[in-house]
């Protein structure tokens, strides 16, 4: 189960003699089998990792103690339930006492939920737990001094809480002393983040900030008693990392990368589609499919809701995106749609408008349907500023019939610990590629947001009748069947052959893909931006900032242009040229900018003079080079599209260029309100 590439061997296969085991015959102990939530079947890859584990621990006694294992698991592959089987196979060994740490807070209360909520759907455990035939209770607890001998008590800490309560002792909190005369099991998820010190040579600033707490307070606990066992659960252990693989050479346990989940049937197939279309064109390309998905399941007395993740670059982009979506869907008409479905005509999207009109769906009901399912009220906005537990319970609940949301806007807040089997498209608003210039390098950016794939590729798990696998894709060889779309993630972009090409090579990286020679290419540099604090600090109300005054803007106008094809197929070929003419915001028309102003509730005058008080009209606004008259937009597009532009582009120009200035000016002048409340 060796990804590309990977020169690390697991532990049985570095030490098959000492280390052995029949996984076929080898029966999984009662403690696991009956002490499991039985709802959650035991994968059979799930099933070998609790086997190479217990045979580790009982026919390895000269393994190194204390002793560090680790669990690389793909994405989505239940290293969650792995984590919650060992823990009781060590509880038979006479371990009581666990901590559970993470980098995150929001996986934090999702694992917590995982293991103490008995009515979340995601309970790992059966109702009661039984050992040798007497009740054990799970307790969290917040230190380890009032633990009884018979119970299993857990800590949920952070990375940075744990360091934080050890090294600044407080009353009822977890102490060095806790440690003294304990055994303990430290439970690490998404593991590469304790490996700041590892990466010597590779610290971002963050990291070189945490290097003195994160892993050496790790280290000093798990040394703390020869008992003590520390168990890494991760999908991205960097491996290329020489330190890295050195520190983890004798420690890795168990090895099933993404590319073996995915050959095993168990994600997603991940398809891509690109269009040459504004991001609310797309946008509606994506709700026009997942409600297409939504029919088919309907159709199989199947009732899932099937979820969008809308991803922008950042918060100011998501908010004047999401502010443009809610009044774009309020004026959604027939007319639109019937654009759209004239575009297509060997994509998805023309099966899904043909399956509409076999069913009797009128463009004017699924307008309807539509504008009733992605309400403003159905969207969540998800970001550093627009957050709360409330919002983490529901995305941690997308699943649920109860929760009736059905798109999620966000920026990177999602890229780790995202839990979610119904979400089955991606869309990027973005049209930016960072890979490095000199090397080929690809960018963080990119690599994110392959992972992210892997994140969305979690299968949805259902059946028609019981002869079917539930949690293994069934449709592979049945090209003409329907349900297909229902185990297809698609991901959304712009026409980018190039960023398409690097998308691949990052999933090559992370394992879900074979390797493939991929051209290198350069990358636009990005403007350094100025702080918000600063900006705010030099507002005066007397006229729009400079920053937004002197920025020029970039709009790309849609050839129409769409391609469909698998995510791990050939790239498309590249569209002709574009070309770029930079044109004053006022040269598309006074009517035109009252227009989009109209639509934009931040543009009345009213509010606009609660910002500008000196302001004498909207006309002095649109003209005057304190505010718009000397505002320039780039507009893309093929030969001789940015030379004749309709009256519904200049619009849609006018309008997308208000919405950005709106969002930034909400942002950094203290009497602006948000151009549309996020939800």
């Amino acid at each position: 189960m060796q990804q590309p590439g990977l020169t690390m061997q697991t532990l049985n296969q570095q030490n098959p003699a000492t280390i052995s085991m029949d996984v076929q015959a080898t029966a999984l102990p009662q403690e696991i089998t009956h002490n499991l939530n039985p709802h959650f079947q035991v994968r059979p890859y799930q099933r070998e990792a609790f086997l190479r584990f217990i045979t580790y621990l009982n026919q390895h006694p000269t393994r190194p103690r204390p002793t560090q294992l680790l669990f690389h698991m793909a994405t989505g592959s239940g290293k969650t339930l792995v984590m919650a089987g060992c823990l009781l196979h060590l509880y038979r060994l006479g371990y009581r006492h666990f901590i559970f740490f993470v980098n995150s807070s929001s996986i934090i209360e999702k694992t917590r939920d995982n293991f103490l909520n008995p009515l979340s759907s995601k309970y790992l455990f059966a109702p009661a737990l039984f050992m040798d035939g007497a009740q054990v209770a799970l307790k969290e607890v917040q230190h380890f001094e009032a633990a009884n001998g018979r119970d299993l008590h857990i800590v949920f800490t952070t990375i940075q809480g744990l360091h934080s309560r050890l090294n600044t002792p407080r009353e009822n909190s977890l102490t060095y002393e806790d440690f003294e005369d304990r055994k303990i099991v430290l439970l690490s998820d998404e593991a590469h983040h304790i490996n700041a010190e590892t990466k010597k040579g590779k610290l971002s600033k963050e990291e070189a900030e945490a290097v003195t707490s994160w892993e050496s307070t790790v280290t000093k606990l798990f040394h703390a008693n020869p008992d003590n066992i520390l168990l890494e659960f991760t999908a991205t252990a960097d491996f290329t990392n020489p330190e890295v693989k050195a520190k983890y050479e004798d420690k890795l346990l168990f090895d099933y990368p993404l590319r073996q989940f995915r050959k095993d049937g168990y994600s997603k197939e991940v398809k891509v589609l690109q269009a040459e279309l504004p991001p609310f064109e797309r946008a509606v390309q994506a709700i026009i499919l997942s409600q297409y998905r939504r029919k088919v399941f309907e159709g199989k007395g199947k009732h899932v809701k099937p979820v969008l993740l809308f991803k922008s670059r950042s918060i100011a982009e998501s908010q004047a995106f999401f502010a443009a979506f809610v009044q774009g869907m309020k004026t959604l008409d027939a007319t639109f749609l019937n654009h759209l479905k004239h575009l297509h005509t060997d994509t998805v999207l023309h099966r899904s408008f043909a399956y509409f009109a076999a069913k009797g769906i009128t463009l004017e009901n699924l307008v309807a349907e539509l504008q009733e399912d992605f309400a403003e009220e159905k969207c969540l906005v998800v970001d550093s500023r627009n957050d709360s537990d409330e919002k983490q319970l529901l995305l941690n609940s997308l699943e649920e019939e109860k929760n009736q949301y059905r798109a999620v806007f966000a920026v990177d807040k999602l890229n780790e610990g995202w839990d979610v089997l119904n979400l089955f498209d991606i869309v990027r608003l973005y049209d930016t590629r960072d890979t490095e210039k000199n090397t080929g390098k690809i960018g963080r950016t990119t690599m994110s947001e392959a992972q992210l794939i892997g994140r969305g590729a979690r299968y949805y798990p259902f059946q028609l009748h019981e002869n079917q696998p539930k949690y293994q894709r069934k449709y592979d060889d049945d090209l003409e069947n329907e349900l297909r779309i229902c185990e297809e993630l698609y991901y959304h972009a712009s026409y980018n052959p190039r960023y398409i090409s690097e998308l691949n090579k990052a999933l090559v990286e992370i394992g879900i893909k074979a390797a493939n020679p991929v051209p290198r290419k350069a990358v636009a540099n990005t403007p350094r931006q100025v702080s918000p604090e600063k900006e705010k600090s030099q507002f005066r109300g007397l006229e729009l900032p400079a920053t937004l005054r002197n920025r020029r803007y970039q709009f790309t106008l849609a050839s129409g242009y769409t391609s469909e094809s698998a995510i791990l197929g050939e790239v498309a070929p590249e569209l002709p040229p574009q070309e770029s003419h930079t044109i004053k915001l006022l040269s598309l028309g006074h009517p035109v900018l009252r227009k989009a102003m109209d639509r934009l509730p931040f543009y009345h005058f009213d509010r606009l003079k609660t910002l500008f008080p000196q302001l004498p009209s909207v006309s002095e606004f649109i003209t005057s080079p304190l505010f718009l008259g000397e505002v320039q937009v780039s507009v893309n597009g093929n030969r001789e599209q940015p030379e004749r532009l309709p009256p519904p582009e200049k619009l849609q120009i006018a309008y997308q260029v208000l919405c950005e200035i709106s969002v930034e000016l909400s942002r950094v002048a203290p009497a602006a309100a948000p151009p549309i409340a996020a939800k």
